[in-house]
């Protein structure tokens, strides 16, 4: 598998799949079939609009789309998008509300390095803008990063975490989201060693494998299941000719979102089968909910195969973080050495990626942290994406959340926090 070819080759399917839908969109849509009474020609036409929007999104990095929010002055405020630093494999970005006093509440969002975009966290940046600063780490697609800028493994993305705090400066509350938790909790930990200046106030870790053992799922099993040859000799390949990091060894985004919907194939299937017909008989629209989230489902990134590899063997099978084994450029990190950072998780009770169980663990490996400044939350009816974005996240999480965030800032944030948007009659936030 660790070919160009095989990678063209898998680009080359997805292209001429995207050709077949637009070629059957064009056909059925000529003028004179108009005059022909045959449902037939409508029904290929949405297969060809359907088809040829899912393969084209597969290589399409989508828009934050957070254009403006309603401030607590009623006024629109307009949304910039600034580089704070701009590194080969990631960057830390802002939200920059436009006219606007800067926010008591400054808000890291750690986004996952999964198989998405950090834009999978659209919906929890819209959510925390209006009463926070937010930052978020934006990371690259590997296959756009030239050979020359080196590998990007687990301890690469450790010492980007770290660099990113460095720069934002201690009075920062970080969160971070499903598949970094355990970096970010030894970044944390490793500046409390360095550098503790440095240190955030707050960290929240939401649904991450901190102690993947400690709730085995489907995804857990995989990891102790496979070795790591049989991983890097099915999953690995290099980069094709197309892109600019032509050589690179990754673990392809195509190749994975093949995998998740294969988890849930009858699902998917039947989700496209009904938006073929909302779209024959003219109910769908460009940005109703199935275009919404296949929009974003389908736009993958290739994944650095070291950070991939490293992830399944240190996190998943050894186990580096849980037992508080984890080394970074040959420095082994002490979790114990937190001493003045509160830590809050947050596990969704029908979570089957990140199972109840994995994430709290890391409360135990918190030896030097008082109890007092340790926290938990189970969402009993949320599962892996319900935690952090959706009602459950909304309605209940993100309250909690910011209380665990002024209840450790140095003082009370001055401007009252924004309504449940339920609970409010006033303009909608802005999205589009």
């Amino acid at each position: 598998m660790r070919y160009m070819v095989t990678y063209d080759l898998m680009e080359a399917s997805r292209n001429m799949n995207q050709w077949f839908g637009a070629t059957a969109l064009s056909m059925a849509s000529y003028p004179m079939f108009s005059m022909v009474p045959n449902p037939a020609f409508q029904w290929m036409a949405a297969w060809g609009e359907v088809t040829e929007r899912t393969f084209q999104r597969m290589v399409v990095k989508p828009d934050w789309g957070i254009e403006s929010i309603t401030g607590q002055d009623g006024r629109d405020h307009l949304i910039k998008i600034e580089t704070v630093v701009e590194k080969p494999f990631g960057d830390l970005i802002h939200f920059d509300v436009q006219g606007r006093d800067e926010m008591d509440r400054r808000v890291l969002l750690v986004a996952p390095m999964s198989g998405h975009y950090a834009t999978l966290l659209r919906s929890t940046v819209k959510s925390l803008l209006p009463d926070c600063e937010v930052y978020v780490t934006d990371w690259h697609n590997a296959r756009d990063i030239p050979v020359s800028s080196g590998k990007f493994d687990i301890e690469d993305y450790t010492l980007y975490l770290m660099d990113f705090m460095r720069a934002l400066g201690s009075d920062l509350h970080v969160i971070a989201i499903c598949q970094p938790a355990p970096l970010t909790l030894a970044a944390t930990a490793y500046l409390a060693e360095l550098d503790p200046d440095a240190q955030p106030r707050s960290l929240t870790l939401i649904g991450g494998p901190i102690d993947p053992s400690a709730a085995p799922t489907e995804v857990t099993d995989f990891g102790h299941r496979v070795t790591m040859g049989q991983l890097e000799e099915t999953m690995i390949q290099r980069v094709g000719f197309k892109y600019k990091g032509v050589g690179r060894m990754v673990y392809p985004g195509l190749l994975q979102l093949a995998s998740f919907m294969s988890m849930n194939a009858e699902r998917h299937g039947k989700a496209f089968i009904n938006q073929i017909s909302r779209v024959a008989q003219g109910e769908a629209s460009d940005r109703d909910p199935h275009n919404k989230f296949y929009d974003e489902y389908l736009a993958v990134m290739d994944m650095p195969a070291e950070f991939y590899l490293s992830t399944v063997e240190r996190i998943f099978k050894a186990g580096e973080i849980a037992s508080n084994e984890f080394v970074v450029a040959g420095h082994k990190v002490d979790i114990g050495a937190i001493t003045r950072v509160a830590v809050k998780t947050v596990e969704g009770g029908k979570d089957d990626i990140s199972a109840p169980g994995q994430c709290v663990a890391a409360l135990d490996l918190l030896t030097g942290l008082p109890d007092d400044m340790k926290a938990s939350y189970i969402e009993p009816e949320a599962g892996h994406y319900g935690i952090f974005a959706g009602r459950s996240w909304r309605n209940n999480i993100r309250p909690l959340v910011l209380d665990f965030i002024d209840a450790n800032s140095e003082a009370p944030a001055r401007r009252a926090r924004t309504a449940p948007k339920k609970a409010r009659k006033s303009r909608k936030i802005a999205a589009e």
